[in-house]
């Protein structure tokens, strides 16, 4: 298994991606693409790929405006009511001893509410809402680094479909300078060579074909960091290196780290905030003031003092709190509904997984082999004329099929892979070995 970690800049937005399927930067090969990418510079690695998405994914830059949105209701959260400055004027414009302004009393206080706690109440309930969106957008970096994975492995699909495609428009060509010379000397009907020319022009068809679906690949691909017009050409990688797969019960030890626990952990600390908040709320604030009053009448000064306490229904806040602490209590709930979940969907992957590295293994060691083999026997046996056309284009397509199945198992299997590695949220890792095919 081959780890990358990303840069200080992109490991910072936890893109915790394993991609085992790194393991297609491995040397051994099967279908090996490495010449072609000798002859072709313009290629891009999977670690390149998944931090130009981390970096520049168009859908992942809204978090950067939602946390810095939320940043700003955290500074909002800290501040307390502004004092009142009060002025009053008593004891004017009456009758009596109070005509004018004689016996007027003036007083000028300053008044604020005493919270009693519920000013942090509400930052703490602030901050855990901006962990939730912090978690949020690791979860969305995960879910983008993936599909670049899953876009990746198409491209480098089509990649080795293409190179298959062409060793059979040669092998065709091949056939049909055989079946010529056994035409032109007699041995066989003009029919066998026109069947040959349809055979090479079928084959070319379905490599152009191959080439259109490689090109869009590749722009679905590119398109996953924003890039209009992709700018490489070829993926780094080898489809058909042998894996190596860790036990379930290890895969099953990992997945704690998935992100889904982390966001339901930081719902938690958010609910529990909210229910906080409304158990502080239900407790009424009181209201001081303090200032000095003059007399006019008397041309004294004094000072005055007082306090507002709310008085009435104790329980002022009843319905918020049976929600908080419902919305507290289903947190429990989901979590244990996440855990079966996420376990039963680990399993059926691994053994998807499994199946497909027994076909792998087969197709490879106990079916190409013979086949490559039988080709070679049926290609001596037609040029001496023991084989007919037809025997021999029926081995080549049997070849063919194979090679076609275990380009598609490999696919399969590192396709499960990726979704295997989403599941357990193990971080991507910088490549411990060296061997990707240029």
């Amino acid at each position: 298994m081959i780890f990358f970690r990303l840069p200080p800049s992109i490991e910072g937005c936890a893109a915790r991606v394993t991609v085992s399927c790194l393991v297609l930067l491995s040397a051994s090969t099967g279908v090996s693409i490495a010449s072609s990418l000798e002859a072709n510079k313009n290629t891009i690695s999977l670690y390149d790929a998944v931090s130009k998405t981390i970096e520049h994914n168009p859908d992942l830059r809204a978090f950067d405006f939602q946390l810095k949105a939320q940043q700003g209701r955290v500074q909002q959260a800290g501040l307390a009511p502004s004092p009142e400055l009060s002025f009053d004027l008593e004891d004017v414009l009456g009758t009596g001893n109070n005509q004018g302004v004689k016996s007027a009393q003036a007083t000028l206080s300053i008044g604020w509410v005493l919270e009693r706690g519920v000013r942090q109440s509400y930052v703490d309930a602030a901050r855990a809402g901006s962990s939730l969106i912090s978690v949020e957008a690791d979860i969305r970096q995960l879910d983008a680094a993936a599909e670049t994975a899953r876009r990746y492995l198409v491209s480098l699909a089509y990649q080795a479909r293409e190179v298959n495609s062409n060793n059979m428009v040669l092998l065709a060509k091949e056939t049909i300078k055989s079946v010529t010379k056994r035409v032109k000397a007699g041995k066989a009907l003009g029919a066998e060579l026109s069947r040959a020319q349809a055979e090479l022009a079928r084959r070319k068809l379905q490599h152009e074909d191959i080439e259109h679906e490689w090109l869009s690949a590749n722009r679905r691909l590119a398109a996953q960091w924003g890039e209009m017009t992709p700018s490489f050409t070829h993926v780094e990688g080898n489809l058909t290196a042998p894996l190596q797969i860790a036990s379930f019960e290890t895969l099953k030890s990992l997945l704690p780290q998935n992100p889904e626990f982390e966001r339901l952990l930081s719902e938690q600390l958010l609910k529990k905030s909210q229910l906080q908040l409304a158990l502080a709320q239900d407790t009424p604030s009181w209201r001081v003031n303090a200032g000095i009053r003059h007399n006019n009448s008397s041309d004294d000064q004094a000072l005055v003092a007082g306090i507002t306490i709310p008085f009435g229904e104790r329980v002022r806040n009843p319905g918020r709190i049976v929600t908080a602490r419902a919305n507290l209590a289903q947190i429990d709930s989901k979590e244990h509904a996440t855990r079966v979940r996420i376990e039963t969907t680990l399993f059926v992957i691994y053994e998807k997984l499994q199946h497909n590295l027994h076909v792998i293994k087969a197709v490879r060691s106990e079916i190409i082999p013979h086949l490559k083999q039988a080709l070679n026997e049926a290609q001596r046996a037609y040029k001496l004329g023991r084989y007919s056309y037809l025997e021999l284009r029926t081995v080549q397509a049997e070849l063919l099929d194979a090679q076609n199945e275990l380009i598609e198992a490999s696919i399969d299997a590192r396709r499960n892979m990726i979704e295997i590695e989403r599941l357990t949220g193990v971080r991507l890792a910088r490549p411990t070995t060296t061997g990707s095919p240029r």
